[in-house]
């Protein structure tokens, strides 16, 4: 396994990242980073193209190619198989039921054997454990806020997909107040005006109505997370996605709720950026490899 090459993929709501990563170290090899934006409303080919052209621009300066693929893709999705099932989240509604495994890897002119999919949030917790927030932590929660919630867990040494996107929360389920679209509902309720992100929301001119939100935002998580750890003995929660770069406009109502009901879980922004879930891809490519060979 010496300088052997993973490919590493993030595939996102909105956008894919790639890079390759070196098998011995886990290092990721910044002159093959790439990243680039994807229609996730459009066609098949429209998003299998996409992903195609960030993940070959990894490699197509490299003396060879990557022996396998690790890709961070979000749920639902069958992982071992490669079919998708994510629908009604304004995004790769296309893919509905298709074998994305083997979509891509024609494309890509590869053996469908060589990529391994992972669940984005377990692929993003690996990488914060192995090099990043979580380091030297026994039980932790990952949670990326974006277009969607993932949510995985840390204990006994492995990293599982929680899957709670879906777990009943408030008058809905979780994801309905842990991502974007609880953002641009909740501004326009209050405003009257739209946005299409966090970002946007970020540019408003009423900065007391922009905290306000974020407050809500934060109570929202705080008791979310105290519904999800209620059996739980957690020691850390690590944020990632998009919404994790604004913890400093919504820490405080999280924490506050938090400490109110008793608890001591701390709680944690990512330090590894898109790094965490291609490194945590990687390493889940070269478990499964290893497994395959009988090591």
């Amino acid at each position: 396994m010496n300088n052997t090459l993973m490919g590493a993929a993030d595939i996102g709501g909105s956008h894919i990242t790639a890079a390759l990563v070196e098998a011995e170290t886990g290092m990721v090899l910044h002159n093959t980073w790439q990243r680039n934006m994807v229609p996730a409303t459009g066609t098949v080919d429209e998003i299998i193209d996409a992903w195609s052209r960030v993940i070959t621009g990894c490699y197509v300066h490299q003396h060879s190619k990557p022996v396998k693929w690790g890709i961070a893709m979000p749920g639902p999705f069958d992982y071992e198989s490669g079919i998708s099932y994510i629908r009604g989240q304004n995004k790769y509604d296309a893919l509905y039921g298709l074998n994305v495994k083997m979509l891509l890897a024609d494309k890509l002119g590869i053996k469908k054997e060589t990529i391994h999919f992972t669940n984005d949030a377990a692929c993003f917790l690996q990488g914060e454990v192995v090099a990043g927030a979580a380091m030297s932590m026994n039980e932790v929660i990952g949670l990326t806020l974006g277009t969607g919630l993932g949510s995985a867990t840390f204990q006994n040494g492995k990293v599982l997909d929680a899957g709670w996107w879906s777990m009943p929360f408030r008058e809905g389920i979780a994801e309905d107040y842990l991502s974007t679209r609880w953002f641009t509902k909740r501004y326009r309720e209050l405003s009257g005006n739209t946005i299409d992100n966090v970002r946007q929301l970020l540019e408003v001119s009423d900065r007391l109505l922009l905290q306000n939100i974020f407050n809500e935002f934060g109570h929202n998580l705080g008791h979310f997370l105290l519904q999800a750890i209620s059996q739980e003995r957690i020691q850390l929660v690590v944020l990632g996605g998009n919404i994790a770069q604004t913890f400093h406009l919504f820490e405080k109502a999280l924490l506050h709720c938090l400490t109110q009901a008793g608890s001591n879980t701390s709680v944690k922004p990512a330090v590894l950026g898109e790094q965490a879930a291609l490194i945590g891809a990687a390493a889940a490519a070269m478990e499964e490899q290893e497994v395959h060979a009988g090591k």
